[in-house]
């Protein structure tokens, strides 16, 4: 999983467009270069190598892997280069998420930045606008950007023309983990991702499973922006939108009230979810979950780890999509991604290790190790993806309907986010406004701070 990161105020823009598969004679150029700079960095008097003393080239990737099984996997990766181009060296520089925007804000303003950097989606405009990271298109084969679906482009590509400042490969969507001896005795529905819950289902499956001392639902809301603009997707809303000039714009439509009306009645009126969990963590719930305190907890797919370490012996669970509204079981993203680099001065030799880290069978290996799912399609169709076994056929029959999350790279995100819609959601989840106090905030107080922020292309500072 991606550990939460603390609050921080990068500046980010919406992605303009899709980024489109490279021209037949890009893509054969690309696929060249991508050749010649391996056999070169194979070869004394390359340039590349000629840039070192010894002849060789060394590139550092810096990797944010946390968990035992994603370090080793990441770790055995870099080996496996290294033993099979021993012209290109790569270093594995060990990184954090808790301090990775800051660490790499100052690395980059101190010319020490990693050539290969591992980031997330959300955390890329602030350093692309900035001029800190290398557009892709001329460093990408046509195997790797064919391979990766239009729909996870967006979330790197930034600016109106199109630029790209990572590759994304690894997502996760938020899923419902369930007691399965609760849910089998409550003998309600059990969804499937080809019948997943509407909205108005799931109220009634988790009254169906709140009795005395226990509730249907507990939802950890330490970060409520995330939550409900993610899955609000699923029920047509979006709350950001792009105006005819380019800009982006808050705007309330009727799909944006569903999920904070349904979490909302939840709380008041059915009384089927706790709101001692509103202020916590997804790992802060699990010990209630395990103790049968709450019958279904919705969280990162990635938990799914956690569960099966934790969990006490004999404690039945599985993974169940979330609800779905009209647009079906869809929900936002922010994939992890990795990015070159624009001071590196070897870019071509990072984006070759970067195809190498993210062909098919290396991304299987990535996304077992860190328990997501990759965003490659050649790689989500591996067997080892689709086994009933620990959901992990529910999450890659879920990954088809994930898009970029709805605003992140919206420039002045930010500041709404903290300023603006984490106050108001936490009060109105509180009890403290309604819904139409919290759609005034919402849009009114956002347009004025997106307002303040003006179009930068990416790559000038």
């Amino acid at each position: 999983m991606t550990p939460p990161r603390p609050p921080r105020p990068p500046r980010r823009v919406r992605p303009a467009r899709r980024i489109r598969p490279p021209r037949r004679l890009r893509a054969l150029a690309a696929a060249a270069a991508v050749t010649a700079l391996l056999l070169a960095g194979c070869s004394p008097g390359a340039p590349s190598d000629r840039a070192n003393p010894g002849g060789q080239v060394r590139i550092r990737f810096q990797s944010l892997a946390w968990q035992k099984e994603s370090v080793e996997a990441n770790k055995a990766l870099v080996a496996e280069w290294n033993t099979a181009h021993p012209g290109i060296r790569v270093e594995y520089v060990q990184g954090s998420w808790s301090s990775v925007h800051d660490q790499l804000l100052t690395s980059f303003e101190g010319g020490e930045a990693p050539d290969v950097i591992h980031d997330a989606s959300d955390d890329l405009a602030d350093f692309a606008y900035a001029g800190h990271l290398a557009d892709l298109r001329p460093l990408l084969s046509d195997r790797l950007t064919s391979d990766i679906p239009a729909r996870s482009w967006e979330s790197t590509t930034l600016g109106a023309d199109g630029g790209v400042y990572g590759v994304p490969f690894l997502q996760e969507p938020r899923v419902l983990m369930a007691n399965t001896a609760l849910l089998r005795a409550s003998g309600v529905r059990v969804p499937t991702p080809e019948s997943p819950w509407s909205w108005e289902e799931f109220r009634t499956a988790a009254r169906s499973l709140t009795t005395d001392g226990r509730y249907g639902i507990a939802w950890p809301l330490k970060d409520p922006v995330s939550a409900t603009l993610n899955l609000g997707l699923s029920a047509g809303g979006r709350l950001f939108h792009r105006e005819p000039d380019g800009r982006a714009a808050i705007r309330w439509a009727e799909g944006d009230s569903v999920v904070p009306a349904t979490i909302r009645a939840q709380l008041d009126t059915d009384r089927s979810a706790s709101r001692a969990t509103l202020g916590m963590g997804g790992a802060d719930i699990l010990p209630g979950f395990f103790g049968g305190k709450y019958a279904m907890v919705p969280l990162g797919f990635s938990y799914r780890q956690q569960i099966v370490r934790q969990a006490p012996p004999g404690f039945e669970w599985q993974v169940l999509p979330p609800p779905a509204g009209p647009a079906g079981p869809a929900q936002g993203v922010s994939p992890q991604t990795l990015s070159v680099a624009r001071s590196s001065r070897h870019p071509q030799e990072a984006a070759a290790f970067i195809e190498f880290l993210l062909s098919p069978p290396h991304m299987v290996r990535l996304a077992r190790g860190d328990w997501m799912l990759p965003t490659g399609t050649e790689a989500l169709a591996d067997p080892a993806l689709r086994t009933p076994e620990l959901g992990w056929a529910t999450g890659a029959a879920l990954a088809e309907r994930l898009s970029p999350a709805p605003a992140p790279s919206v420039r002045g995100y930010p500041e709404w986010k903290d300023k603006v819609a984490t106050p108001a959601l936490q009060e109105y989840y509180s009890g403290a406004i309604g819904l139409g106090e919290l759609e005034e905030r919402l849009v009114r107080d956002g347009n004025r701070v997106l307002a303040r922020y003006q179009r930068q292309p990416p790559g000038r500072k």
